[in-house]
C-alpha cells in the first residue's frame, strides 16, 4: 500500500478528499493545500488520470524527524531511489517548505536532499557521476515542526493543464478550480448550467467532462511514465476501464456566453479539443460514440433571460486584473444584480478576488469559501438554498 499526497487550492481540501474517497481510496490526513491518502499501485496512475480538483499527485517516499542536516541526509539516503529511477535521470528538488523547524534554510535543505539522492544512486549503481541526460524528476520537501516529508512528483505538468486549452485569454480560471466550484455547488448533470462570462470556456468544459464522466487526464502524459516503476500495460488497462465509464447517453444543457466574440470562438475551440480528447479515449475501447459539445454564444450578460425554470449560473467575471481597473470591476458587479431578476429560481455561484463583491452586487451569499490557487487569493460566493442558511454561512 502506498501513501500519496494530492495538492489542491487552499480551501478545496474537503472537496478533493471527497473525490479521493469516491475513487475508493482511504484518507490519511490533510494540511492546507494538500490531502494524503492510501492507495494501491494502480492509484499512482489512476489518481492523476481521474482527480478533477487536484493540481498535483505525489508519492510519499519517507516521513521522519530531523533536527539537523545529518538526520536530513540520512533519511533521504535511506530511501531506495534506485528502485524508482532510470540511470539517466536528472533529479531536481523543485520546492522546499519549512514551518517552525530547526532546519529553515530552503536553499541548504535543497542542496542536502539532492546530494543524498545522488549519493544513494551512485553507490547502488557504482557510478561516480550520473549522466543526467534523461527525463527530469522532481522531488518536493515539506518540514513541519521538524518532521520531514519527502515527496516524488508523479504528475509532471500541473494537473490543471488538461491539454484541451490552447489559449486561456487574460487571467484564466484554473480547470481544477472550476471543477471545485461545480462540486461545491453540488451541481448535477440534469441541471441546466450557464456561464455568462465564459472566457476560454473552462467552467462549461469542466461541467461537460463531469456530466459525461470523462476522466480529465485523458489528453496528457504524467511524470510517472518516466519512472522505472511505471507499468505501461497496467496503465493502459486503467485508461480503458475509465473509458468504459464515459457516459454518452446523458442529455446536458451546458452553455456559455461572452460579450467578446473572440472569447466565444476560443471557448468553442477549447471545447472541441476536450471532446475530441474524450472521443479518442472512446476509440481505445472500440466506441465511435460522440460527446455533445457545450453551446457558446456571443451576448451581453444583461440581455440574457432564463431558458428554463431553474438551473445554475456559475461564473468567473472580470475583476481588477482582467479589466485593468477596480472601479470598472465594481460597476460590472453592480450591473450583475440583474441576473437575479432575469434568472428567478436559479442558483448562482461566482468567484472573484474583489473584496466588496457582495456589497456591489447587492445581495449576501448563502455561503462563501476562500480559495487560493498559486498566488491568487479569491472568494467563492454561493447563492443556493440547498447549501444552508445565512447563519450556517457565518459558521463557515
Amino acid at each position: 500500500m502506498n501513501t500519496l499526497v494530492a495538492l489542491c487550492a487552499i480551501g478545496a481540501e474537503k472537496t478533493l478528499g471527497n473525490e479521493i474517497k469516491y475513487l475508493g481510496y482511504k484518507l490519511e490526513g490533510n494540511a492546507p493545500g494538500r490531502v494524503s491518502f492510501y492507495g494501491d499501485d494502480d492509484a499512482l496512475f489512476r489518481a492523476n488520470l481521474c482527480l478533477r480538483t487536484s493540481d498535483r499527485v505525489y508519492l510519499q517516499m519517507a516521513k521522519y524527524k530531523a533536527e539537523d542536516f545529518d538526520a536530513l541526509f540520512d533519511g533521504v539516503y535511506n530511501i531506495n531511489w534506485h528502485d524508482f529511477y532510470k540511470k539517466d535521470v536528472r533529479v531536481v528538488v523543485d520546492k522546499v517548505r519549512t514551518y517552525k523547524s530547526k532546519l529553515n534554510s530552503e536553499h541548504s535543505i535543497q542542496g542536502m536532499v539532492q546530494k543524498a539522492i545522488y549519493k544513494k544512486l551512485g553507490d547502488k549503481w557504482n557510478m561516480q557521476t550520473l549522466p543526467e541526460s534523461g527525463d527530469e524528476s522532481d522531488v518536493r520537501i515539506y518540514i513541519d515542526k521538524n518532521e520531514v516529508l519527502v515527496l516524488l512528483d508523479l504528475s509532471g505538468l500541473p494537473l490543471h493543464k488538461r491539454g484541451y486549452r490552447t489559449d486561456g485569454g487574460i487571467a484564466p480560471l484554473r480547470e481544477t478550480t472550476a471543477s471545485a466550484m461545480l462540486q461545491m455547488m453540488m451541481w448535477r448533470r440534469k441541471t441546466p448550467l450557464h456561464d455568462p462570462f465564459c472566457g476560454s470556456g473552462t467552467i462549461a468544459i469542466e461541467a461537460c467532462l463531469y456530466a459525461h464522466n470523462i476522466a480529465p487526464g485523458f489528453g496528457r502524459r504524467f511524470a510517472l511514465e518516466n519512472l522505472a516503476i511505471y507499468n505501461k500495460d497496467r496503465a493502459l488497462k486503467i485508461r480503458r476501464a475509465e473509458a468504459e465509464q464515459i457516459r454518452t447517453d446523458v442529455e446536458c444543457r451546458i452553455t456559455g456566453s461572452d460579450i467578446d466574440s473572440q472569447a466565444v470562438a476560443r471557448a468553442k475551440l477549447n471545447a472541441e479539443h476536450a471532446c475530441v480528447m474524450a472521443g479518442r479515449a472512446l476509440q481505445e475501447i472500440g466506441s465511435d460514440a460522440k460527446i455533445e459539445r457545450p453551446d457558446f454564444v456571443q451576448s451581453d450578460f444583461a440581455e440574457l433571460e432564463a431558458p428554463y425554470e431553474n438551473g445554475l449560473i456559475l461564473c468567473n467575471p472580470p475583476y481588477g486584473e482582467r479589466l485593468g481597473d477596480e472601479e470598472e470591476a465594481e460597476k460590472l458587479y453592480k450591473k450583475m444584480n440583474c441576473i437575479f431578476k432575469n434568472f428567478p429560481g436559479w442558483e448562482f455561484g461566482v468567484i472573484t478576488s474583489h473584496e466588496r463583491f457582495e456589497e456591489a452586487i447587492g445581495k449576501h451569499a448563502v455561503m462563501t469559501k476562500n480559495l487560493k490557487a498559486g498566488n491568487l487569493e479569491t472568494k467563492f460566493y454561493m447563492y443556493s438554498d440547498k447549501l444552508g442558511t445565512k447563519q450556517q454561512k457565518r459558521k463557515n
